[in-house]
């Protein structure tokens, strides 16, 4: 028997039941136990079937990479890269792919139903958030896992402008990102000697203080029953109401899509402005700067520049778009509350960033549209939604450790102009 297990085979079937029996005790606690209501309290059902084939599904799958691993294979990484075009074509195609979702973007009100123009919506939303945060952890290196304190404070702060002084939504917007922009500043003051995990749990924790304060001050945030009635944009006064609105003025039959495109092409210019922002002070020394401090902080040290001033910057304008997509969601959805604002939102968040490529505009929209339209499809699978997630995670991780666009094209360049890949750079660093 000893002998049999030090074989090629034995080893790999080791390593298979050794998952299988893993994957039994996650499995029997998530999916095949599940509470019911009944009739004078909760009942307890159980699922063994599906319990027993996703055992079975790892430990053969588990067997069969255990085997191809051992004689030096990576079947997920091997088969992904005889299928997919390598970096430089990746990046030519990218020129074509960018203006032709934005084209697509542009067009989609024109011939899509009202579930489309809201999954539009929602995607644009989480591409502003992903742009935000690729400032900081993509492009600066920080690892910040509280983003979603930002997306709150804008939140909040167009909310409660909006009840108590009864400004607008174009007067609260760039109030809301600049107080998310504060709140990224006082965040940044605290963690200037931090990196990595440690900077990871401090912005963990910012990000749980924000939610528990906006859970508990019941008589300035409403507390667990939130705010509600929040004011909606208007077009440059208009109101979009049935009499004497944009329909009236305009001369045209009152339609209900008329808001909802309007709030697609808002999100959209916010987004574009993200972008536009983000681009230009990339390119600009304090934009460099950023990627210095990235790749190595002691010899950004080195070469004299203020790394205190090039993290708060970082901070304050990643949090400033957090705060302006705040600022729209609470507008679009007329009600807040702290349960909006979640750590799994900052996870969602921060794995588009990581999924489509640090530093990478054009992967953050990819993996935004894969993770947030995508797992449209799973909405009536609620018990696997999150177990496909964590499988498309782990299968992106092994296929590209740097993400699905891991090339980046240099700010600063001598004679030519081309991509480098993240490859060359050490793991963790950014």
């Amino acid at each position: 028997m000893a002998d049999f297990l030090n074989t090629r085979v034995g080893a790999a079937l080791k390593d298979a039941v050794l998952a299988a029996v893993v994957t039994l005790l996650l499995t029997s606690i998530m999916v095949g136990i599940k509470t019911k209501t009944e009739q004078g309290g909760l009942g307890i059902e159980g699922n063994w079937s599906l319990v027993a084939w996703m055992v079975l599904a790892v430990l053969v799958g588990r067997f069969a990479m255990s085997l191809l691993v051992w004689r030096g294979r990576n079947p997920v990484a091997n088969a992904m890269q005889s299928i997919l075009p390598k970096q430089e074509t990746v990046g030519k195609i990218g020129k074509f792919v960018g203006p032709a979702l934005l084209v697509f973007a542009l067009t989609l009100p024109f011939y899509g139903n009202r579930y489309v123009i809201d999954m539009g919506i929602l995607v644009l939303t989480y591409i502003m958030l992903g742009w935000g945060l690729n400032i900081v952890v993509g492009l600066a290196g920080l690892l910040d896992l509280g983003y979603v304190a930002f997306y709150a404070v804008g939140a909040y702060s167009y909310a409660l402008f909006a009840q108590y002084f009864d400004l607008s939504f174009w007067v609260c917007l760039p109030l809301a990102g600049i107080l998310a922009s504060f709140w990224g500043m006082i965040l940044g003051f605290p963690v200037l000697r931090l990196r990595g995990d440690y900077l990871a749990i401090v912005t963990l924790a910012f990000g749980e203080i924000i939610r528990v304060v906006l859970l508990n001050w019941y008589e300035f945030t409403g507390g667990p029953d939130g705010i509600s009635r929040i004011p909606r944009p208007s077009f440059f006064g208009l109101e979009f109401e049935r009499k004497g609105g944009f329909a009236d003025f305009f001369g045209i039959p009152y339609d209900s899509m008329h808001r909802v495109i309007f709030l697609f092409y808002l999100i959209l210019a916010l987004a574009l402005l993200t972008n536009f922002v983000t681009m230009r002070m990339r390119k600009l020394p304090i934009g460099r700067a950023w990627e210095a401090l990235r790749e190595d902080e002691i010899a950004c040290r080195s070469l004299g520049i203020n790394t205190t001033n090039t993290k708060l910057t970082a901070f304050a304008l990643g949090a400033m778009f957090g705060g302006f997509a705040g600022a729209f969601f609470a507008t679009r959805q007329g009600f807040i509350s702290p349960e909006s604002f979640t750590f799994m939102e900052s996870a969602i968040i921060l794995a588009i960033v990581v999924l489509g490529g640090l530093g990478s505009q054009l992967g953050v929209v990819v993996a935004s549209i894969v993770m947030i339209g995508g797992f449209e499809v799973f909405r009536d699978l609620q018990d696997l939604r999150m177990l496909v997630f964590g499988l498309l995670m782990v299968v992106i991780m092994i296929w590209k450790p740097r993400g699905i666009i891991s090339s980046r094209a240099p700010s600063v360049f001598l004679k030519e102009k081309k991509a480098v890949s993240g490859d060359f750079v050490a793991e963790g660093e950014g």
